[in-house]
């Protein structure tokens, strides 16, 4: 049976109410599209906890700071269809632009706090496209659940701040990063990595781990990251804009080990940013 592909609103909503009479459960996967492991892990999550799934999918112009970038995004809706259609979704919802914003749309979710440091500063407006979408989304679908990667986790803190503090109800799950057997977590935007860097890519997280390592065993931050910065640069990465060792509740920096935390990373190769963290 093929998946219906909803671009209005209205449809979406129709569909919603129609659950909602009897009662039935809705897990929503929001997706910017060029889906891969990670993006179905989340629906298999979303099919265990809840009785129906739609999964969206929209390039949302409002996240991206660089027209290059966004431009450069794969769009890939057949394939991601013909990806989803084993999970048995009910739906894909790819919303038309004016359904999101619509003419003379004029609103934007901000957050501070949480937004004011790695991925904040390094994209400007990044979190309030990100909050501003994912607001819409909540509201339009009417979801008891969410499920979102762990692999961009302060979007996730975002995202679960943003719902709390507008009083949306809707519960955000946070499910692990899937990684390549490497340890490079999945992401569209590796697409655009060639042989030669996926496999220098691949080096990035074994050496997060052994920093993990060092860092339970009492050693202090400051040198480890350091000694990251140079083997990054000997693999070939172009720049590395943080390596960030930071509470893993309030993304307060820090300098040792003293509480559950998380180590974060981003840097560019071959022209391609990329990010990725683990507990610690």
């Amino acid at each position: 049976m093929t998946t219906p592909i909803l671009r209005r609103l209205d449809d979406l909503r129709a569909l919603r109410r129609a659950w909602m009479l009897k009662g039935e459960t809705l897990g929503l996967v929001p997706t910017m599209g060029a889906l891969h492991a990670g993006h179905l892990s989340l629906v298999k999550a979303a099919k265990a906890a809840c009785d129906h799934v739609v999964v969206t999918i929209f390039v949302n112009p409002r996240q991206f700071n660089s027209p290059e970038d966004l431009a450069s995004y794969p769009r890939t809706e057949h394939e991601d269809a013909e990806k989803l259609a084993p999970f048995g979704v009910d739906a894909i919802y790819v919303p038309d632009p004016d359904q999101i914003y619509p003419e003379g749309y004029a609103t934007t979710v901000s957050l501070d706090g949480v937004t004011e440091v790695m991925e904040g500063p390094n994209r400007p407006g990044h979190f309030e496209g990100v909050a501003t979408v994912v607001a819409k989304l909540f509201l339009q679908s009417c979801a008891d659940q969410a499920f979102f990667g762990e692999k961009d986790y302060q979007q996730l803190m975002v995202v679960r701040r943003m719902a709390r503090d507008l009083d949306i109800p809707i519960e955000v799950i946070g499910c692990p990063t899937v990684r390549e057997a490497s340890g490079l977590a999945l992401s569209s935007r590796n697409m655009r990595l060639s042989p030669q860097a996926v496999e220098r890519a691949g080096q990035l997280n074994p050496m997060m781990e052994a920093a993990a390592a060092r860092l339970r065993a009492g050693d202090a931050y400051a040198p480890l990251e350091a000694g990251m910065r140079t083997r990054l640069q000997e693999l070939g990465f172009d720049e590395v804009e943080y390596i960030d060792l930071r509470c893993a509740e309030t993304l307060a920096s820090l300098d040792r080990l003293d509480r559950p935390a998380r180590m974060f990373v981003a840097a560019w190769l071959d022209g391609v940013r990329l990010i990725d963290n683990i507990a610690v």
